[in-house]
């Protein structure tokens, strides 16, 4: 074979020298071995799993390409050398490997004498294989390179995870963690819980998990949407990215962007570090810094947790719960927890694979994810699914070597229970059913993962509130506007302006019956509507809340009103009649929330309806009423 008919060869010969060197001593093994003992089956098949295979071999570029130049062919978890292969071919494409090899080992930089291959023992069985289309050696190469790739990213990030559990880097992150006002906030609310529910199940680390991922959210790490401008201060906008400098790759950001100011023509640097303990530091970016740093830092708490990788470009973290015997989804971004639906439902993701990492165990996680199990499978084309099982598997058994068989009896238990939880039913959560909260809003559009009818308003009061210690909020669903009558009645156009959340709500009207009411978006399961007002930003105290409001169910439909604190929360009452709730005493903030499910057949959404009211009427449909204090 002339040099110039190899590709792959010529493509191996690019890597550097030491590259080459070791990679090209395994292709030969390989080669030798069917060379020498050609009725060996063991020799004749390679098991992408394999560690030599997927560590000296997937990463090189042209050295699994030349192991389809000696004739291999893609089995199901295998590359297989089958016996109507041409050994010819084989021996050629060895030959000049072993010829390549000698020039770099003589330092010759002109062609030397190839080496010559063993001698093949006589095999009647061996013929040529035929001639197969180039099209379809190229869909099996197609095929067979995209599960490469799928397994460089599940053995990077199962490599990557072993990192959470260095002492030194755990003790940076409880350096930056305020664990003991954690602590002493979990069990702060565990007292409440069991006070509520004396039955509970929940421990203090379950509340410590929440205190964290509330702690990460609000006070430690932060988005990055673009950077200000570090020379003018005005905002910048992503260019073409930069190469990353030595330092950069120390702390793995491969990839640095370049936000860029029009103003003063300054570029300013971004690297995406991949690193936990620089991320400590830096304490900025966008999901995968957050999930990096966060699943370190609840590994640093004592808290059981793995990263999840999501192959439609999200990452998050899991905690395991003692007390509930389950993975818990944790998403710092969102300071979301158990709403494991979110992105299939409230940001509508078109979910594929989904993989958990920890450093006993690899996952594949996806179907908690999904309550549409059947378009999920679908959209699994990447690799084939006898592949990922035993892909998989081999990662386990790989690393669970070491381990103890009790805690190998323990995984396996964990595993059992996650099973019978994927293979579940699942309906979403109120929680679940809304849009992406983390980013920008432009950037949450352009990914399709925002619910633009979702509203964050808050209520505080104003100058003349203050001065009079009395706020004063109406709603009329027939006007569909709030008035505010404790701020010089300032009126306040539709529902969705002055809510703090909404989750698949809409207003209804009834023309045929004349009525009007705010319900639920027709198939959704359920609902969720809140209102919040806040007052310590203004140096006072709740001394006392009022709440009117009124709802009505049909057939099976279900709605919760509660009025809720930091400290205290309560039912409300919602006749129409005006009721006051003294607990809220010396409260900073109170939410009034609503929830709706329930109903039947395909018109259970119109069976639990909110300030159902006829057009004719002009009543108010929502009164909240706070009398303030000095703290």
């Amino acid at each position: 074979m002339a040099a110039h008919d190899s590709s792959a060869v010529t493509e191996l010969c690019r890597n550097g020298r030491q590259v080459f060197m070791d990679a090209s001593q395994l292709l030969l093994t390989y080669a030798d071995n069917i060379l020498r003992s050609p009725s060996e089956e063991k020799y004749r098949s390679i098991r992408i799993g394999n560690t030599a295979f997927s560590t000296r071999l997937l990463p090189v570029p042209g050295a699994v390409e030349c192991l389809f130049e000696m004739g291999f062919e893609e089995g199901e978890t295998h590359l297989v050398f089958p016996k109507k292969a041409s050994v010819e071919k084989l021996r050629k494409v060895r030959d000049r490997i072993a010829s390549e090899r000698n020039k770099q080992l003589n330092g010759s930089s002109t062609p030397v004498p190839e080496a010559k291959s063993p001698q093949l023992a006589p095999n009647p069985s061996l013929t040529s294989r035929p001639q197969q289309a180039t099209d379809d050696k190229q869909a099996t190469s197609t095929f067979l390179a995209s599960e490469i790739t799928f397994f460089k990213t599940l053995q990077s990030n199962f490599q990557h995870v072993q990192v959470y559990e260095l002492p030194e880097l755990q003790q940076k992150a409880r350096e930056q963690i305020p664990i003991s006002e954690l602590k002493e906030r979990a069990k702060e609310k565990l007292l409440q819980a069991k006070s509520l529910d004396s039955d509970t199940t929940v421990n203090e680390d379950d509340f410590l998990m929440l205190e964290l991922l509330r702690w990460f959210k609000e006070d430690f790490f932060h988005w990055v949407n673009s950077l200000p401008c570090g020379l003018c201060g005005n905002e910048t906008e992503a260019k073409e990215s930069i190469a990353p400098s030595a330092e950069d790759l120390r702390w793995g950001a491969n990839r640095v962007e370049n936000h860029y100011c029009k103003n003063c023509q300054h570029i300013n640097r971004f690297p995406r570090y991949n690193d936990p303990e620089k991320l400590l530091q830096t304490r900025r970016g966008r999901c995968g810094e957050w999930a990096n740093c966060f699943t370190l830092c609840c590994r640093a708490v004592g808290l059981e947790a793995r990263y999840v990788w999501d192959s439609t470009d999200h990452v998050w973290t899991e905690v395991f719960s003692s007390s509930q015997n389950r993975w818990l989804h944790c998403d710092p971004c969102e300071n979301a927890c158990d709403k494991p639906l979110l992105y299939e439902v409230g940001w509508g993701k078109k979910l594929s694979y989904i993989v958990a990492f920890s450093n006993d165990e690899v996952v594949d996680v996806t179907w908690r994810y999904s309550c549409k199990h059947e378009d999920v499978i679908l959209r699994r084309k990447e690799v084939r699914e006898s592949w990922l099982r035993e892909t998989i598997t081999g990662f386990n058994k790989t690393r669970q070597q070491s381990l103890t068989e009790l805690r190998k009896k323990e995984l396996l238990g964990r595993l059992i229970v996650e099973i019978v939880e994927f293979m579940s039913p699942k309906t979403p959560k109120p929680g679940e059913l809304g849009g992406r909260v983390s980013g920008s809003l432009a950037w949450r559009v352009a990914r399709g993962e925002s619910d633009l009818n979702s509203k964050s308003v808050i209520f505080v009061p104003s100058e003349t509130e203050k001065a009079a210690k009395r706020f004063h909020l109406q709603y009329n669903i027939v006007e569909n506007c709030y008035t505010r009558v404790s701020n010089q009645n300032e009126v306040i156009t539709s529902w969705e302006n002055g809510v703090w959340l909404a989750e698949s709500l809409c207003r209804k009207v009834e023309n045929d019956w004349k009525m009007v009411y705010l319900a639920r978006r027709e198939e959704s399961p359920s609902a969720r509507i809140g209102w919040k007002f806040e007052c310590s930003s203004v140096g006072l105290r709740v001394e006392n809340i009022s709440i009117r409001t009124s709802s009505e169910t049909f057939h099976s439909g279900i709605i919760k009103w509660k009025l809720y604190s930091l400290e205290t929360q309560v039912e409300v009452n919602a006749d129409k009649n005006l009721y006051s709730y003294p607990e809220f005493l010396n409260a900073s903030e109170v939410i009034l929330e609503a929830e709706l499910s329930g109903g039947e057949g395909s018109e259970a959404w119109q069976h639990t309806q909110l300030f159902r009211e006829s057009l004719t009427k002009k009543e108010n449909s929502l009164e909240i009423i706070v009398t303030l204090k000095d703290p």
